[in-house]
């Protein structure tokens, strides 16, 4: 996950974008139409995959009431590792419409609803996915985007280069603010 998030962080913040960055405690994703996903380390390897998306069919917790619709309650069954940053993440989101943890492997309350998760867009789902999104951002920036440097930038993830960035844009953007953006991947 890391490697994509980061590929895509790098081209957005090239391009000026903010979107999608790291900071200290998550990585964030923001599709800018009301979508977002942020990853939580929780320590002990462990993290917490949440966020929304405006066509998902779950409605937790304020959502539920706003949007008058029955309640998935997102961490029926779940362990309390996964509460707070749900509940962080509600203060400036307001909803959350999935919520994943990983403790070795990747789970979630049972429910049947379509939590949106597949539709969010996150880069890090696939190469497939990062590379498609990475070009969409740089298609304000480049005429044609060249499959070459797009996919040298997308292998290179969290250590992606200033010049594969300078390829990629046709000496447009920042690529240096790019680097700094998939570094913090790192930290």
């Amino acid at each position: 996950m890391r490697e994509g998030w980061a590929a895509f962080a790098a081209v957005a913040t090239a391009v000026g974008s903010a979107v999608c960055h790291a900071a200290e405690d998550r990585w964030h994703f923001d599709d800018g139409g009301g979508n977002w996903a942020d990853l939580v380390p929780v320590g002990g390897g462990r993290a917490v995959l949440l966020g929304w998306d405006r066509e998902g069919e779950t409605y937790f917790r304020g959502a539920a009431s706003y949007f008058d619709r029955p309640e998935t309650d997102l961490l029926a069954g779940a362990p309390d590792w996964w509460a707070p940053p749900v509940e962080e993440a509600e203060r400036p989101y307001h909803w959350v419409g999935f919520v994943y943890g990983f403790d070795g492997g990747w789970t979630r309350a049972d429910y049947a609803a379509s939590d949106g998760f597949a539709r969010v867009g996150l880069p890090a789902v696939s190469a497939q996915a990062c590379r498609e999104l990475c070009a969409e951002f740089c298609a304000d920036a480049v005429a044609t985007v060249d499959p070459v440097a797009l996919g040298a930038v997308v292998a290179a993830g969290t250590q992606v280069t200033e010049s594969q960035l300078a390829a990629l844009l046709g000496g447009e953007g920042d690529p240096a603010a790019g680097v700094a953006a998939a570094r913090r991947f790192l930290g």
